[in-house]
């Protein structure tokens, strides 16, 4: 059974063929790392807020996120204002990133978990946004769920 979309308010960016969501309060950074990981090869999904739909498919089951008309294409630069980007179609979501401000406690092994979006369990990570490390462990950390035998057990 097909679910309505849902918008929330995150960002989020297309890694080669995989979607990460990336959530936190304002100003916690979403657009600044997304801009970073832009900058070095990702393409916009969605800034400031999010399409999710649920996939519907046993094949591809996680939410497909896009970007609402009025933003298609727009990522706030902070301290430069409202910027065209090239735009990726609607990707999957693979990840889930909760952002959080400087001097948050990040656990330093984790267990791995999820978060429900649009009614599937997305795999989910913590980062502070503006750690210059943030956008390598990201990546790594979407490399992980895309190739699970890269993650030690």
């Amino acid at each position: 059974m097909a679910t309505d979309p849902q918008t929330i308010h995150a960002t989020c960016i297309c890694i080669g063929p995989a979607g990460v969501l990336l959530t936190g309060p304002s100003g916690v950074g979403k657009s600044d790392l997304a801009l970073r990981l832009i900058d070095a090869g990702a393409r916009l999904v969605a800034d400031d807020r999010v399409v999710l739909q649920a996939a519907g498919t046993p094949d591809a089951p996680w939410p497909v996120a896009s970007a609402p008309a009025a933003l298609c294409g727009l990522i706030e630069v902070r301290g430069v204002g409202i910027l065209r980007s090239d735009m990726s179609a609607p990707v999957p979501v693979r990840l889930a990133v909760r952002l959080h401000p400087p001097g948050h406690r990040i656990e330093r092994l984790p267990m791995p978990h999820a978060v429900m979006l649009a009614g599937a369990a997305v795999p989910v990570i913590d980062l502070v946004a503006v750690e210059a490390s943030a956008p390598a462990k990201l990546r790594a950390a979407l490399a992980a769920v895309l190739d699970p035998l890269q993650r030690h057990t």
